[in-house]
């Protein structure tokens, strides 16, 4: 039997296959003992009988395994380090076999070569080197079914603030009055002159609060923009931001001060915070209504089929002939090379003088040079080029239009309204047949504050396209601005619930609803509910739309919670030189208050006097005030507040001011009591009412809804104080654009 017990248990000399030692650890043990545990796995996992490797190892496996896998990485890293493959060049090669005539190479092509698929007749069947254009299409693309912006929103994402901040009405009853000259009518919210590129701060005392129905433009820089030149002519944009400007920084609620960005001012670079946010706020929205809205949801407008859009063809006869030419120097372009595309398309020029392509080309690398070093002369030649390209005969019609669409937005980034609004204008002469155009034309009156020219070019385009929701929102816009309230509630709800490009805009939210509380329907709150689910409001109660994300949002504040307790103290404890002062002015002229006139009463007579706006001290104002003035000098966060500002404000009897909101969430309001009627006289904001007290001090946020009546039987005098949000860091107080 022992023979046998060692051959099963497979002593150190046996020959056995059955469970031969495992691979490199022969067994040492006598020829009695059985083999370990350790010793069976090994052979499980592939041990050979004679004791040698019966294969690869797992360890050297995987080590064999690393080291392809990093030759692999590396090799990748130094292809497109060192470029070694032209991929332009290889899908240029690829383009041969285009047979849907979409300008490359993909599934459907490949379906068609294998005859799984038929070519439709509309599609080319000719080689695509013969029709490509230099510049088909940017880089780098959004989504095949982006909708098609307006304008206003290209202008928006390209450029630095145009004009700063002019935004939603200063609505502001106890917010926002006349100030100390007074105020344009409201058909003239925006006139501006060609005949400088720059626009300098103005004067103090000439300072205007902003009309409520006014229309402005904000542009806001992005690295990105010429990526988007390329757009064919006929595509609407929406335009901040939104934000604005989706139009939504074209249309303005407010019209503050207008101040013209470019490139030789210091300008605000907007930073992820300045932006509205959406927070939830604890206030009571017991008065929302939850009715649905028939208007599409984002997710369900995201789920519309891809429109696949067409590309623009840029190449004339000529051009196609010399398309290496222009492809490379357009490839330079394309790569930030900016200073030597400009030197070869100039070259282009130089050699191709009749090359609408070629003058397109260096319009477009004088633009970009013009953002890169911040210069209005090069911008100014690159305008100059566009209008050079657009005038060659046989310039490609794309061509034309991209070329004076560009042109007008640059000449309105320099102020140039007048100029751009002639450049929309010929547009339309030249292709009369397309809304889209149409509709930027109006666009162009209303940055004028030419409110009857541009309401003729919407109700002709309604009359044609009576669908057209951007021609919508902005004929309602303009009705709202006439006082047509009424009226213009079912032009503002209709093109907001057509979902068209440039029309869900936080401002027509805002002013459908405001239009709504006006009349008296109740439906407001149901569209200020669905704007601020569309982002475009904090909450239903805080509705401005110039915001910086992040500060604290309430509508009523204490003096602790703000941190100005010193001014608070100053205010209480001088309040009677401030009413004697205010007073002092109102007896000796009249005249020096100036009654508000943004459309904010429903009724009576409120009138304000200013001695600070946006930082700015009245000085004229102030000799009428000035141990008041004298007083808050010592007070940074209120007499530097560029988002606000100091003023007393008299309403008397029979007055009643319509909910509104201020424009931005960067300023706190102060009242301080002087003359207060022991009854008949409150304020509500948000949900919660009030009253003042004389020589007392309340404090709200004037960016959330509020609301005042007076109904005394004598008038009611305050001193309006804003300050700066505490939360705000020094620097945003520095840099935050003038409101």
């Amino acid at each position: 039997m022992a023979p046998r017990k060692n051959a099963k248990g497979g002593g150190g000399n046996s020959s056995s296959s059955g469970s031969g030692s495992g691979s490199g650890s022969p067994s040492t043990g006598s020829s009695g003992s059985s083999s370990s545990p350790g010793a069976r796995r090994e052979a499980k996992h592939g041990g050979h009988k004679n004791g040698r490797r019966g294969g690869i190892s797992g360890g050297s496996f995987f080590t064999w395994f690393m080291v392809i896998a990093l030759l692999g990485v590396w090799t990748s890293v130094a292809v497109v380090w060192f470029d070694l493959v032209d991929y332009e060049e290889v899908l240029g090669k690829l383009g041969v076999y285009d047979a849907d005539g979409d300008g490359d190479f993909d599934v459907d092509d490949a379906k068609v070569l294998l005859g799984l698929k038929e070519r439709s007749p509309s599609e080319r069947t000719f080689p695509p080197e013969e029709e490509a254009e230099t510049q088909a299409e940017p880089e780098e693309r959004g989504p095949e079914g982006a909708e098609i912006q307006n304008v206003e929103d290209e202008v928006k994402e390209q450029i630095q603030p145009l004009l700063q901040e002019s935004v939603h009405t200063d609505h502001d009853l106890e917010a926002d009055g006349p100030t100390g000259d007074p105020q344009p009518e409201v058909e003239d919210f925006l006139t501006v002159t060609d005949s400088d590129d720059r626009f300098e701060d103005l004067e103090p005392g000439t300072d205007h609060e902003e009309i409520e129905d006014s229309y402005h433009v904000e542009e806001t820089a992005s690295p990105n923009h010429l990526n988007e030149v390329e757009e064919i002519a006929n595509e609407q944009e929406d335009s901040d931001p939104s934000e604005a400007v989706t139009d939504a920084d074209v249309l303005q609620p407010h019209a503050e001060e207008v101040r013209h960005q470019d490139y030789e001012e210091p300008v605000y670079e907007p930073s992820e915070h300045e932006r509205i946010e959406i927070s939830d706020i604890a206030v009571d929205d017991s008065s929302t209504i939850s009715e649905e809205i028939n208007v599409a949801s984002v997710e369900e407008q995201q789920d519309t089929p891809p429109v696949k859009k067409k590309k623009p063809k840029l190449l004339n006869k000529f051009d196609k002939t010399i398309k290496a030419e222009l492809d490379a120097a357009e490839k330079l372009r394309k790569r930030g090379k900016i200073e030597e595309a400009v030197s070869a398309f100039e070259e282009l020029v130089r050699k191709y003088p009749q090359s609408p392509r070629a003058r397109y080309g260096k319009a477009q690398c004088e633009d970009d040079l013009a953002e890169k070093r911040r210069s209005n002369e090069v911008l100014r030649k690159a305008i100059e080029t566009y209008q050079e390209a657009a005038d060659l005969p046989d310039a490609p019609t794309d061509l034309v239009k991209l070329s004076l669409k560009r042109r007008s937005e640059r000449q309105q980034f320099l102020g140039h309204m007048r100029g751009s609004l002639l450049t929309l204008q010929r547009l339309v002469q030249l292709f009369p047949s397309e809304t889209t155009l149409k509709n930027d034309l109006g666009v162009g009156y209303l940055l004028l504050g030419d409110n009857d020219s541009a309401k003729k070019v919407y109700e002709e385009v309604l009359n044609v396209t009576p669908n057209d929701g951007f021609a919508k929102v902005h004929y309602g816009f303009i009705l709202k601005a006439q006082n047509k309230i009424a009226e213009s509630i079912p032009y503002l709800k209709e093109g907001i619930e057509s979902g068209d490009p440039g029309t869900d805009d936080g401002r027509f939210y805002f002013h459908l609803g405001d239009a709504m509380q006006r009349v008296g329907n109740k439906e407001a709150y149901k569209w200020y509910e669905l704007g601020h689910k569309r982002g475009h409001f904090a909450s239903v109660w805080q509705r401005s739309l110039y915001n910086v994300n992040g500060l604290k949002a309430q509508p009523w504040w204490t003096p602790r919670e703000t941190g100005y307790t010193e001014l608070v103290k100053s205010l209480e404890r001088n309040w009677k030189l401030i009413r004697d002062e205010g007073l002092m002015v109102m007896d000796r002229a009249k005249g020096l208050f100036l009654p508000e006139d943004e459309n904010l009463r429903e009724k009576g007579d409120w009138s304000q006097f200013t001695l600070w706006q946006q930082g700015r001290k009245n000085e004229n104002a102030c000799k009428g005030a000035p141990k008041t003035c004298a007083l808050l000098e010592k007070f940074s966060e209120t007499t530097g507040c560029r988002r606000g500002q100091i003023k007393y404000s008299i309403m008397h009897p029979g007055t009643h001011v319509w909910p509104h909101t201020g424009p931005t969430n960067c300023r706190l309001r102060m009242h301080l009591g002087l003359v207060i009627p022991k009854e008949g006289c409150k304020i509500r904001c948000a949900n919660e009412t009030r009253t003042w007290e004389e020589g007392k001090v309340l404090i709200f946020d004037d960016s959330f809804e509020h609301e005042v009546w007076q109904d005394a039987s004598s008038f009611r005098l305050i001193f309006i104080v804003d300050v700066w949000h505490p939360e705000l860091t020094p620097q945003q107080r520095r840099s935050l654009p003038a409101i």
